[in-house]
């Protein structure tokens, strides 16, 4: 087991800045946004349509990999303590916290320990 702990933070931008972080994402531009789609718009990433639209993104896979080793590297520095990365997307309800969970399962592979929270996932669907 990796001594060094990672906590993930996702947000939406449209709510309020990204919270400190050693690493931060922003998926507002790069990949789908579930929201346009009328069906998904009031979904979170606790809902399975959700997290299958956003991983099947093109992209998103590679993202997290380089994200893991990121980590890894931040990890490795003279004064590695817990390490924190912080994700956001427009709301914070999509994409963001899907982001999350897939980075934090990758990461429990390596062996860190993972403590994840969605800073906005409960927060009113942003009209746009």
């Amino acid at each position: 087991m990796k001594p060094v702990n990672v906590e993930i933070v996702s947000f939406g931008y449209l709510h309020d800045g990204p919270p400190p972080a050693h690493l931060t994402i922003d998926l507002r531009a790069h990949f789908r946004d579930p929201h346009v789609s009328p069906e998904l718009r009031y979904m979170t990433a606790a809902d399975e349509p959700v997290r299958t639209a956003v991983l099947g993104t093109p992209g998103i896979t590679d993202l997290i990999e380089a994200t893991a080793r990121a980590v890894a590297a931040f990890a490795s520095g003279p004064s590695a303590g817990t390490v924190i990365v912080a994700d956001g997307c427009a709301g914070g309800r999509h994409r963001a916290p899907t982001f999350a969970g897939a980075l934090a399962e990758r990461l429990r592979q390596d062996g860190y320990t993972v403590a994840v929270r969605h800073r906005d996932i409960g927060r009113p669907v942003v009209q746009r």
